[in-house]
C-alpha cells in the first residue's frame, strides 16, 4: 500500500499535492486492487474522496465495476497511440523537463491534427498520413 506521507515519492497523489485536493473536493480516484485497506479507505472517505478500484479476491463487487473494462480498454488504445503513433518511448528528452516538452508537443501536434481532419470531414480523424511529408 502506498505511503501516506505527504511529500514521500511513493504517497498516494492526494498526499502529495494537497493544493489539488483543496482545489479540487470530491475527487474520484480511480486506482488497480492493489489499494485497499481499511485505514486507507476511512482516510479518502476523511478528505472526500471517492476510490473506484476492482474487487479483490473474496470480496463483493464495489460500486463502478461496470466502468473498469470500457475504462482499461479506452486507456490501452491511448497507451498504444502514445507509444506507437508519437513514438513516445524514442522521444529524444536529456532531463524531466525535456522529456516533458517533447512528450507534450507530440500530444499537442496530434490533438491539432485530429481537429483539423474533423473540422475538414476526414474519413479517419486520428491519421496523420497527410501532414507526414
Amino acid at each position: 500500500m502506498p505511503s501516506s506521507r505527504p511529500g514521500h515519492a511513493g504517497a498516494p497523489p492526494w498526499a502529495r499535492a494537497p493544493d489539488v485536493e483543496a482545489a479540487h473536493p470530491g475527487q474520484t480516484i480511480i486506482g488497480d486492487k492493489n489499494y485497499f485497506g481499511r485505514e486507507f479507505e476511512h482516510d479518502l472517505a476523511e478528505r472526500h474522496l471517492e476510490l473506484l478500484r476492482p474487487a479483490r479476491k473474496g470480496e463483493a463487487e464495489r460500486a463502478g465495476a461496470h466502468l473498469f473494462k470500457p475504462l482499461r480498454q479506452v486507456i490501452e488504445s491511448i497507451n498504444q497511440t502514445f507509444k506507437g503513433q508519437l513514438d513516445l518511448e524514442r522521444h529524444g528528452g536529456k532531463s524531466p523537463a525535456g522529456v516533458a516538452s517533447r512528450v507534450l508537443c507530440r500530444i499537442l501536434a496530434l490533438t491539432a491534427a485530429i481537429w483539423h481532419n474533423d473540422k475538414t470531414g476526414q474519413p479517419v480523424k486520428r491519421s496523420l498520413i497527410a501532414y507526414d511529408h
